[in-house]
């Protein structure tokens, strides 16, 4: 089978920017509206909603050039400029936002998801990083992005590949939709105690200082551990692809870190900022596209410097830290500072007053939640296991090594 070599310039009709910053203001965000997708909002290859910023009907005719179609593929214009996501019908009109990059297919010469597919190759992801530009931090342009290098086989060789391979997605999608609910459940069940406070016992409970009797308001840098993660040199080939699991920012995107996304080697744990940090670990993004994105580490790993860790030593707390910080991350990152690229850091986290439940209530908030959790991880571990499937299927079908 004969797969033709082109650029991705070449499949497609339009390559473009996100509005410049003089184009959407901070000031022209409203809580309600048409969704505007940013980089934070690229997770896993599709458009998350969760945290999307939204601006009102009256700002979209002017900026309806960056409308997006079904089947456009957004990317990250800054930071991890492999990540990309493709737009399904849902979020067809939404609005292409600051920082991201939209690539249109001409579906008459390819299958737009298959050329997604084709961007998810380990070796085109490499193309993108290695032809970004920046020193501290990597840059895509329209220009680099079209040059990227593609291989196409006939377009119903393409339709039956994103037929196979969609069966995967389809699989990985049921998972998660899964785990939102267990997650939904679990957070339900957190704001009814904490935020409500019904918890169980409350009608006896006096209130103390604002704050149920045996309860405290703590700052989560006095009682539990945190730590700020770092990167290794790059430039030290002997710091990297040893057996100690490392995740950048990126990975905080996952409810869930079953999986790292490198490994160090001892040498680069001593000779770098970063801290293995034990499993059941809050991890939270503080810097970039990822600010604010919230994770629970179900393995032992380090981070790189954009990422916080919180962790009760004792494993006692570790489940009520993971609660308290989702349901209270607008609050911590409120004090984000910078322009262009806001970030908190690690003394923000620090000194995060919380409202400390007893003991009593602590353990029977863990009983409730680690069945729950427990789910969760049996699913995040079949996603990866699903992917992993995929992934090895996804070169071979790209190389045409297995016919279709």
């Amino acid at each position: 089978m004969s797969w033709e070599k082109v650029k991705l310039s070449n499949v497609s009709t339009d390559i473009q920017t996100g509005p410049f910053g003089s184009q959407l203001h901070q000031s022209d965000y409203s809580e309600t509206g048409t969704p505007v997708v940013m980089p934070k909002d690229l997770i896993n290859g599709k458009i998350s909603e969760e945290s999307i910023a939204r601006v009102p009907s009256s700002h979209v005719e002017r900026l309806k050039k960056h409308k997006i179609k079904t089947g456009d593929i957004l990317y990250s214009r800054r930071g991890d400029v492999g990540r990309c996501a493709f737009a399904t019908v849902h979020e067809e009109n939404w609005l292409c936002g600051t920082g991201c990059l939209r690539v249109t297919v001409d579906e008459l010469k390819a299958n737009p998801k298959f050329v997604f597919y084709q961007l998810q190759k380990a070796e085109t992801i490499g193309w993108v990083v290695n032809h970004a530009v920046g020193a501290t931090m990597l840059n895509l342009n329209t220009s680099i992005l079209s040059d990227v290098p593609l291989e196409l086989p006939d377009l119903k060789t393409q339709h039956r590949i994103v037929d196979m391979l969609s069966a995967y997605d389809d699989l990985i999608e049921n998972n998660q939709k899964q785990i939102k609910l267990l997650e939904e459940a679990a957070q339900r069940l957190y704001k009814e105690w904490f935020v409500d406070l019904r918890f169980p016992g409350h009608e006896e409970s006096k209130i103390v200082d604002g704050v149920p009797e045996g309860w405290k308001k703590v700052q989560l840098g006095e009682v539990f551990t945190t730590v700020l993660g770092g990167t290794p040199s790059r430039n030290k080939i002997d710091y990297w692809g040893g057996n100690i699991p490392w995740i950048n920012s990126g990975a905080v995107n996952n409810l869930r870190i079953v999986k790292e996304s490198e490994f160090i080697t001892e040498l680069g744990l001593s000779n770098s900022s970063t801290k293995i940090m034990p499993v059941h670990t809050t991890v939270l993004a503080i810097t970039g596209a990822t600010l604010g994105q919230v994770s629970y580490t179900e393995i032992e790993v380090c981070a790189n410097q954009s990422v916080v860790g919180v962790y009760d030593s004792k494993d006692i707390y570790n489940e009520f830290i993971y609660l308290t910080i989702s349901n209270k991350i607008k609050e911590i990152i409120s004090e984000a500072m910078g322009g262009a690229q806001q970030h908190i850091n690690k003394d923000v986290v620090n000194r995060f007053e919380v409202v400390m439940p007893d003991n009593d209530i602590n353990k029977k908030l863990k009983n409730q939640i680690k069945p729950l959790f427990k789910k969760i991880i049996n699913l995040c571990c079949d996603i990866e296991n699903l992917k992993e499937a995929r992934d090895r299927l996804l070169p071979k079908l790209m190389n045409g090594e297995i016919e279709v």
